[in-house]
């Protein structure tokens, strides 16, 4: 299973604490990323700065307008000082992010995934220790999909498809418990009967194609038709 450590960024552009605004939108730009690690010397992380933290600046004029007095009074005086600083702030320290969310080197793909989802970020930096080795971006993961590729000589017998695919319906929820069939013949699935939605007819049809040495699917699936009750 693959792991952070397999397809991890390991030139990781980060910048210093004290280091100026400039140096971190100046580092962004270069290297087409939306965020950067921010550390101490011997490589410790300490925050991150993104893109987000830089858009309401004085430098090109784009500092949040000022609250109204309601506003105000319900967000209290605190977020306003916090618009001063994301305006006005000299060195990334005032900026960055912290904690940061991280992984370990031994976190696996399925939970990178998990976490980049969850809090709807695009790259997650990877730590040793406090040390930062590496970073795994949305687009890391995209390319670990596009050299993962099944054996275009895969080969099962249709006695073993059948069993592959009654196995992996079994653990889905979602999978239909009645009214639903299917057949294996020379490598080539056929499904039957009625389920209840189109999104459940796609899955099945998509864990069907997944199945190595499957040949082809004949969807022969209807959804089933809406009760009205008066």
């Amino acid at each position: 299973m693959l792991r952070a450590r397999d397809i991890m960024t390991t030139d990781v552009a980060a910048v210093f604490g004290n280091a100026r605004i400039s140096i971190a939108a100046r580092l962004m730009a270069e290297r087409g990323v939306s965020a950067v690690p921010v550390i101490e010397e011997g490589g410790k992380m300490i925050g991150i700065i993104s893109e987000g933290d830089l858009i309401h600046r004085k430098e090109i004029q784009t500092p949040k307008k000022h609250r109204s007095w309601w506003l105000t009074l319900l967000s209290g005086e605190d977020e306003s000082a916090r618009d001063y600083i994301k305006a006005h702030a000299m060195t990334v320290r005032d900026l960055m992010v912290t904690p940061v969310i991280s992984v370990t080197e031994d976190t696996l793909l399925s939970e990178i995934a998990d976490i980049l989802d969850a809090h709807r970020i695009k790259r997650v930096p990877v730590t040793r220790g406090s040390t930062l080795i590496g970073i795994v971006s949305r687009a890391d993961l995209v390319k670990a999909l596009a050299r993962e590729e099944i054996p275009s000589d895969a080969r099962q017998d249709d006695k073993s498809i059948r069993n592959s695919l009654f196995q992996r319906l079994k653990w889905q929820t979602w999978a239909p418990t009645s009214g639903f069939s299917f057949t294996v013949s020379n490598g080539v699935i056929e499904l039957h009967g009625l389920i209840d939605s189109h999104d459940q007819k796609q899955a099945i049809r998509v864990m069907a194609e997944g199945i190595p040495g499957v040949k082809g699917v004949r969807d022969n699936l209807y959804i089933r038709p809406t009760t009205l009750i008066d």
